[in-house]
């Protein structure tokens, strides 16, 4: 056994346990870095054929392992665009300009001043827009999540329903269409043309006509700005007898055409209208808005971010991407708590959460560090005794050296 390789194999035990150190530092150092994954230090041995009587040292050598993996606990927090796994799969995200693309499971999204969501380590959150499914072996051809592209966007009105009317049949018959001139009843609705402005509609209203077993009204819509007649009137006929209870006879329309100016045509479904001895009534509800700026921003289990107007109103903006690979303990750790794809650990597959064996996404919440603490000191205390154990054999060959030097003089 030569004296050169006790110090040698010393040096290495001493250089193996400052690499395991260096591990059990850079985990303490983020126990409570968002999705962090810890480090290990793995050791195995090298070992030099010695002959019968002579015994050559090795070394040790060591392999850094990354528990990709193993999930952290789930905090919960108080913002919707915090987000984890929960199970397998990783968050797909890019840098700024989307042209290098990484696996996360550090989900702590806020919007940027242009609505995009980013990480607390710089990297934007991908998708794609819309309510969509997802299936693609690559991480490039998606999107940056942003979440303010759809505010302050008018929605035209098309449809609306009468909840609930009653027409009166005392009223006295009127000859000729209503209008603002002669007409028995009146009401009016609020539609939105194309630009988000409202537009009230007067309806007027006419008994036109009575007889055995029917009654008959004619419906004209007006624009209450302008006094300007939209469309044709309609015209209802009331079942009158005791089966119809003053409800629209079969044969008559139950909508009316509306063509909004600078807008679509609403539909007014007038299928609960009646005619009954009582007061007359009308109310009715139209969709569409006025422009509208995000009130909130949800995200489901299935990873689809939907905005809630200030007005009520939902509207589908991403489908968040979820990917995978075959090995992910064996991806390629990169700076921002990000990961990169190798040989070892297989292509990505990206698909949306829940499916294809993928974990669904919890809102509000977010994935810890999986470091323990208390394992990680020990295996600081593991790896001081180990460092300090061969550094006293590295000094005890040095000391017989200097024996072997001092045996002439």
């Amino acid at each position: 056994m030569s004296l050169y390789g006790v110090m040698r194999t010393g040096v290495s035990g001493m250089a193996a346990q400052s690499n395991k150190l260096s591990t059990v530092s850079d985990n303490i150092a983020n126990v409570n870095t968002t999705g962090y994954k810890r480090a290990s230090t793995e050791f195995s041995s090298l070992i030099l054929k010695s002959g019968s009587g002579n015994y050559d040292s090795g070394a040790v050598e060591t392999t850094v392992r990354y528990a990709i993996s193993d999930a952290g606990h789930t905090q919960f927090t108080t913002s919707t665009t915090d987000i984890s796994i929960q199970g397998n799969g990783f968050f797909v995200v890019s840098n700024a300009n989307n042209t290098q693309q990484f696996m996360t499971r550090a989900g702590s999204f806020v919007p940027d001043a242009q609505g995009n969501l980013v990480n607390a380590a710089g990297y934007y959150l991908l998708g794609k827009p819309g309510k969509v499914d997802i299936s693609q072996n690559t991480l490039g051809g998606l999107q940056i999540v942003n979440i303010a592209q759809v505010s302050q966007q008018p929605v035209a009105s098309t449809a609306g329903t009468l909840t609930t009317g009653n027409l009166d049949p005392k009223a006295a018959i009127i000859a000729g269409p209503p209008g603002p001139a002669s007409y028995s009843s009146k009401s009016s609705i609020v539609a939105y043309d194309n630009i988000g402005r409202a537009v009230t509609v007067d309806l007027y209203m006419s008994h036109t006509a009575t007889a055995a077993g029917s009654d008959t009204w004619q419906i004209q819509a007006y624009d209450s700005a302008t006094g300007t007649a939209l469309g044709a009137a309609g015209t209802y006929t009331f079942d009158t007898t005791t089966a119809g209870k003053g409800a629209l006879a079969a044969a008559s329309p139950t909508t009316l055409a509306i063509p909004v100016i600078n807008g679509a045509t609403v539909t007014l479904n007038l299928s609960n209208l009646t005619q009954a001895g009582t007061d007359f009534s009308f109310k009715a509800t139209v969709n569409g808005s006025v422009p509208s700026a995000i009130d909130k921003v949800n995200i489901d289990e299935n990873g689809y971010v939907t905005a809630v107007l200030k007005n009520g109103q939902t509207l589908n903006l991403f489908t968040i991407a979820v990917a995978d690979v075959a090995s992910p303990d064996n991806l390629t750790p990169e700076p921002g708590n990000v990961y990169s794809t190798n040989l070892n650990s297989g292509n990505a597959e990206v698909s949306n959460a829940g499916r294809a064996g993928l974990g669904t996404v919890q809102s509000g919440s977010l994935e810890d560090s999986n470091v323990d603490l208390a394992d990680e000191l020990t295996g600081m205390i593991e790896a001081q005794r180990g460092f300090t154990a061969n550094s006293k054999s590295f000094q005890t060959g040095a000391d017989l050296l200097d024996v072997v030097v001092n045996l002439k003089r």
